[in-house]
Order: C-alpha cells, then structure tokens, then sequence
C-alpha cells in the first residue's frame, strides 16, 4: 500500500489517499473530487479547472498521468 496526497495528485488539499496501485488512487481521489464539487469547495474547484484545461491537451494530460504514476510508484510502502 502507497499513499498521496490530493496536493500530490494536483488537488487542494492534504487528505490521503492509499492503494496498493496508482489506479486505485485515481479512483480514491476522483471520489473525493466530486465530493468536493458537490460542497463547491472554492480551492478544489479551482484545481479541477486546472485539470481540465490539461485533459483538453491528451499528450499533456498522458505526460502529467505518467509522471504521478512514476512518483506513485516510487513512495515507499506504507
């Protein structure tokens, strides 16, 4: 098991999130991305901006997922 942040991930905040693969991270850190959007916490809605305007860029958007997948993969173990 590995954990990151929602910083780590692009988001706002400090909330962990742990998996045993980066995928399952993903998972965790979209649940609480739409959570986030539903309170319309401000700082996350910003952030999710962030990201979308990356996703409309699908080599930039590969680039930034592999890159946190790499710094995933190289977190010690919990």
């Amino acid at each position: 098991m590995k954990t990151m942040t929602c910083k780590q991930l692009g988001g706002a905040c400090d909330k962990s999130f742990t998996a045993e693969t980066f995928e399952e991270l993903v998972e965790l850190s979209k649940a609480h991305g739409m959570l986030m959007f539903q309170q319309q916490d401000t700082q996350h809605l910003e952030a999710m901006q962030r990201i979308m305007l990356l996703m409309q860029q699908p080599a930039a958007m590969e680039v930034w997922y592999q890159t946190k997948k790499k710094e995933f993969e190289a977190l010690a173990d919990n």
